[in-house]
């Protein structure tokens, strides 16, 4: 789907992504690492499950959030990989349990936009 251009040999880091390791090229954003892999599904919409995957690619559309090492609701595409980064995707609305603004909000009734 990708192919990459005018590139040398490039420094690598490992990631993980949904449990499979992956050795990426290091400086890039997680989503065009993913994307160079051939992973296009990135998450699912809360209401119909949709598959999402990154459109943007400049931090806009909201299209590539993931879970990285943790945190819900990062934009990918602003993402910059990391030697030993835990990627998942993130299936619907993100989990209070795993971004701590939302969970405070929770706790005060309030919602995020």
């Amino acid at each position: 789907m990708f192919t990459k251009i005018g590139q040398t040999q490039e420094e690598s880091v490992r990631v993980w992504f949904e449990g499979c390791e992956m050795t990426v090229g290091k400086g890039l954003s997680v989503a065009a690492a993913l994307l160079g892999e051939g992973i296009t599904h990135f998450r699912n919409t809360p209401v119909t499950a949709a598959e999402r995957g990154p459109f943007c690619m400049m931090g806009v559309c909201f299209d590539c959030l993931l879970v990285i090492d943790g945190q819900a609701n990062l934009q990918a595409c602003m993402v910059e990989v990391s030697e030993g980064m835990c990627i998942e995707r993130q299936c619907g609305a993100a989990d209070p349990e795993l971004d701590p603004a939302l969970a405070a909000t929770a706790n005060r009734g309030e919602t995020t936009p």
